[in-house]
Formats: structure tokens, sequence, C-alpha cells
């Protein structure tokens, strides 16, 4: 029997590490989760690495390009998705405080928001973003 699996791919982008920390999202342009926040992220292509999907998305969706990226952890809740089984890939980078930011492809609008002033997120973000926030206290970004 032949699964369909999903395979997705989020970036957890941070900039003001040293001050506020502030993380970036965009508002879904469409189902599942429309107008609803949430990591820049997306479906992988058969002709890319998992990295190359992520700063791919993060570009597409945000208009950011950013350098290095670390994978951060894997998600497979069998739920996380209503469209059906997906499984994400987490990438976790940070970036210049004076970035500039455009929200494009599925992204309505994007925006920087402070770790503690989050808004309701789509599907497991909030999830995401807490392993990343450990992370960061764990790890030198």
């Amino acid at each position: 029997m032949r699964q369909e699996i999903a395979i997705t791919v989020d970036a957890v982008i941070f900039k003001d590490l040293k001050s506020s920390a502030r993380i970036l999202l965009i508002k879904r342009k469409n189902d599942p989760f429309k107008n609803q926040w949430a990591l820049p992220g997306g479906f992988l292509e058969e002709s890319e690495n998992l990295k190359e999907g992520a700063k791919r998305e993060l570009l597409e969706e945000t208009g950011v390009e950013v350098d290095a990226l670390k994978q951060l952890k894997t998600y497979g809740s069998l739920n996380r998705d209503p469209r059906g089984r997906t499984i994400s890939i987490a990438f976790i980078g940070k970036v210049k405080n004076d970035v500039i930011i455009k929200a494009g492809d599925d992204a309505k609008t994007a925006g920087w928001f402070r770790l503690n002033e989050l808004p309701g997120l789509a599907f497991d973000h909030s999830k995401i973003i807490k392993d990343a926030k450990k992370y960061l206290r764990d790890h030198k970004l």
C-alpha cells in the first residue's frame, strides 16, 4: 500500500536577539487557516533539499534571504494539517535588524512579533516556536 504523505518546511526567523527578540510571521492568504498567522513555509519541491526548500519558501513569502539556517526539529503529528498527513521540518535562523520584509506568494502580509506578544497561530506553529525559544536558550544562533 502506498502512503500519501506531504513534506513541508517551515522557517523560524528571529531578529533583535540581544534586546527584545522578534519572530517573523506571515498572514496566510489561502485555506487552511486563511487570514491566520503562521511561520513562513510550504511544500517541498521534488528537486530541492530541505534547507533549499526552507530558504525558497522564506524568500517567496517574505522577501527575506538568509544565509545560515539550522535544522530545528521534525513535526509529524497525525492531525497537524487538515489537508492530510504532512510532515514538516522546521529550520531556525536570524537576520539583521534592518532587514526589509515584503509579503508575497501565499502570504497576505508579513510582520515581526515580540515573542511574548504572539497572535493565535495556524497548524502546530505555536509548538514549533516554543521549541525554537528553548533552542535559543540552550544554543547560540
